[in-house]
């Protein structure tokens, strides 16, 4: 019996209300995941995303692997030890790095060949490998090793990838064997090919896995192709599991994925708009090193029960950002974090209330932000 469970709670609108029980704490879903990419949310303390309302994050087996290695986090007891961190951790799995970041890669059967960006020393990544990696780093939530093809119109070569993520999803569920106090997660590829899609999540519920998470997007297609790509899975994603959007994305994306029937979402653009002076806010967003803002007394959002948002100005915010000191992209980062953990908050009291479709029509065309 596993010590991991997910609970669907509601569905309201196309929307999923749920919760998430793991041995280090409770996940409510829909949920985003604050990104800690190298054992860290980038200009926060872990005691801070916590007070953001976040309930997971997610670490990256790719620069964790190069930087600062396995062996020393494996030897301070796992990832949660070595970062302080208390909360579940997602690790995704380096397939999307090691095709996007790497020096040089080479994909194979047996697994991918590739050299570190940071200094150039050769690696081989095989999916076993991946999850052994992941088991000492001992998260909670393990993701499958992939291919993730960049955007493409060439429907053979996106097949010829998506079966190789197939064989190597096999591999990586015979590798995790049975963990009572973990999850392994199938990733769908396909790219923009709903007949692929429909195809790659039909085989990996073959395979039987705890999650299933849709991959290969935010690279390039559109608002509109990704939806499409959620959509064409969308009737078959098994009820009873969680369902992962991987890399996205805008408050935007998330609405319209949330009424797709998505649970999960990650993405780097709240801590990485923070440190380049863009918050998101309930009336828009504000590039906080526009000069109109060295007049403005008002806090970033007052609505948001976060210090970061109500209790510096945007005047003083200006000044930290211009002035490049670290406190400006320390406060923007947790504004950020915050207003997401906010966003995700309202979505699940919405779908609670049966009132997800009216969220929906008030917020979506507010949300076009994607300028």
């Amino acid at each position: 019996m596993k010590s991991i469970s997910f609970n669907l709670l509601n569905e309201n609108s196309g929307a999923r209300l749920g919760k998430i029980t793991t041995s280090r704490g409770v996940i409510d879903t829909p949920a985003f995941m604050p990104v800690g990419t190298a054992a860290t949310v980038k200009a926060m303390y872990v005691d801070q995303v916590k007070k953001t309302g976040s309930q997971i994050i997610l670490g990256n087996t790719y620069h964790l692997m190069l930087r600062p290695g396995i062996d020393r986090i494996k030897q301070a007891g796992g990832l949660h030890e070595f970062m302080n961190c208390d909360i579940p951790i997602l690790t995704d799995s380096g397939g999307f790095q090691v095709m996007s970041l790497s020096k040089i890669s080479k994909v194979t059967e047996e697994g991918v060949t590739f050299n570190s960006h940071i200094d150039g020393k050769k690696f081989f990544l095989t999916p076993e490998e991946s999850i052994q990696i992941q088991l000492d780093l001992n998260s909670d939530i393990v993701m499958v090793l992939d291919e993730c093809p960049k955007y493409s119109s060439d429907k053979e070569k996106i097949k010829n990838s998506m079966n190789l993520s197939l064989r190597w999803a096999d591999r990586c569920k015979k590798k995790f064997g049975n963990q009572e106090s973990k999850w392994l997660f199938g990733i769908t590829q396909g790219g923009i090919f709903k007949d692929l899609r429909r195809e790659c999540l039909m085989r990996l519920i073959d395979i039987d896995f705890d999650g299933y998470a849709l991959g290969g997007l935010a690279v390039g297609e559109n608002q509109s192709e990704m939806f499409d790509a959620v959509d064409a899975v969308s009737d078959i994603l098994p009820k009873e599991k969680p369902h992962y959007l991987m890399g996205v994305g805008m408050p935007q994306d998330i609405l319209g994925a949330v009424k797709r029937g998505i649970d999960m979402f990650d993405c780097v653009l709240p801590t990485r708009s923070g440190r380049t002076g863009l918050a998101f806010t309930w009336q828009g967003k504000i590039n906080i090193r526009n000069a109109k803002y060295a007049k403005d007394e008002n806090p970033l959002d007052k609505s948001i029960d976060c210090p970061a948002s109500n209790s510096y100005s945007r005047n003083y915010l200006n000044h930290l950002v211009n002035s490049n000191e670290i406190l400006g992209s320390m406060l923007l980062t947790w504004h950020n974090i915050a207003f997401y953990q906010d966003l995700m908050k309202k979505i699940r009291i919405s779908i609670k209330e049966n009132k997800f479709d009216e969220f929906y029509k008030k917020h979506f065309e507010l949300f076009a932000w994607n300028d």
